[in-house]
Order: structure tokens, then C-alpha cells, then sequence
């Protein structure tokens, strides 16, 4: 897989806990695997709120249909 290198500006708080949990060498993984999970989940909320405004929409429908 292609590679870039990109430059971030984090909490302080946050890099100290990066650098203490995750060993050097390592990091660069963790950081584009913690991403890689927040933006899945963010994609699956995104998926779920449309299929619930979906559906309501549709049951919306189908009772003035069934009126």
C-alpha cells in the first residue's frame, strides 16, 4: 500500500499518551489504524441515520398509501 506523509497538530496530552503506549517504530501504524476505526464507525452512524430516515420516510408512505 502507497504511503504519505502528513503533519498533524495534537493535544500535548494526547502525544504523551501516544508516546508512552505505543513504541517508536510503531506509531505511524497505530495512528493510521485508530483512523482507519474512527472513520468506519463514523460511516457505519452515517449508514444507520440514513436507513432509520429512510425507513421513516417509507413507513410515512405506506400509511397514506394505506389510507
Amino acid at each position: 500500500m502507497a504511503t504519505i506523509k502528513m503533519n498533524f497538530t495534537i493535544p500535548e496530552e494526547v502525544a504523551e499518551k501516544l508516546f508512552s503506549h505505543v513504541p517508536e517504530g510503531q506509531r505511524s501504524a497505530f495512528v493510521a489504524n485508530s483512523i482507519s476505526e474512527k472513520i468506519d464507525a463514523v460511516e457505519a452512524e452515517k449508514l444507520h441515520q440514513d436507513l432509520v430516515e429512510g425507513y421513516t420516510v417509507r413507513a410515512a408512505e405506506d400509511g397514506e398509501v394505506n389510507a
